[in-house]
């Protein structure tokens, strides 16, 4: 779904530039995402690896077995309904599960901060690949609940001038809105906090890039999600009005349609 030069093989460079967003603090770091995978491992949820032990100072996790979507030809059953439906549905469970706990701090939950396809572990199923966990904790930390919302909206729909209209694409932000059940508030918040994922990414990448050497492909990325920000802006209205109403679930076409 995401060429090589987009946000999503440049998740570091993104996640790490300077926030100034009061609404989500910046990952806490190594010992923090052990936390949250220990506590995790307590209830059994199957959908992270679990932490087994640190051995010189490198983490131990657990193995989990399936597909991981890292490149942008995929079956097709990655992209469908039900996948999306699965994936809003898992991010929801991680979420209930570090509410009100001391890994939310001062916020809503823990966050992932990094939800994508190539951070997504799928598993054959009678229906095809199906979503049942997620890699890539590192950048976890406390945040709200829509932020998270917001990346698989952006991550996994591929949000930007690619796609040939914006009328598929909101119809399927309201699936992913309803499958998390996400609140009023929320639901409002959410195309600005795909904006918001969007313009610090592109800036995160801009900063990297003028700290190293710079290159081509680094800023063949800015450009990427620039036009990705400029797009969703663009189409802002299109989106808060699919948003907006209550809708019934309907997980049985193709998610990448156009």
């Amino acid at each position: 779904m995401v060429a090589e030069s987009s946000a999503g093989r440049h998740r570091a460079e993104a996640a790490r530039v300077e926030d100034t967003d009061p609404g989500t603090a910046p990952a806490p770091g190594t010992s923090y995402v052990h936390d949250l995978l220990r506590h995790l491992g307590h209830y059994d949820w199957p959908g992270a690896p679990r932490y087994l032990r640190g051995s010189d100072g490198r983490e131990v996790l657990s193995r989990l077995d399936g597909h991981v979507a890292w490149e942008a030809a995929q079956p097709p059953p990655v992209w469908s309904e039900d996948s999306l439906v699965r994936v809003a549905k898992l991010v929801r469970q991680f979420h209930d599960l570090t509410a009100g706990t001391h890994l939310a701090g001062d916020q809503e939950v823990a966050c992932h901060n990094d939800l994508a396809p190539r951070t997504t572990v799928y598993r054959e199923e009678e229906a095809g690949l199906r979503p049942y966990a997620f890699v890539g904790w590192d950048l976890a930390g406390p945040g709200r609940r829509v932020h998270d919302v917001a990346l698989v909206c952006w991550q996994f729909l591929d949000l930007g001038p690619r796609r040939a209209s914006a009328a598929g694409p909101a119809r399927l932000v309201a699936l992913i809105a309803d499958a998390y059940a996400l609140l009023p508030r929320d639901r409002a918040e959410l195309v600005e906090t795909i904006l918001w994922w969007q313009d610090r990414c592109w800036r995160g990448l801009a900063a990297s890039d003028a700290a190293g050497a710079g290159d081509e492909v680094a800023a063949a990325a800015v450009e990427d999600v620039r036009a990705a920000h400029a797009w969703v802006a663009e189409h802002a209205n299109e989106f808060a009005a699919a948003i907006a109403p209550a809708r019934v679930l309907n997980a049985g076409s193709h998610a990448r349609e156009d």
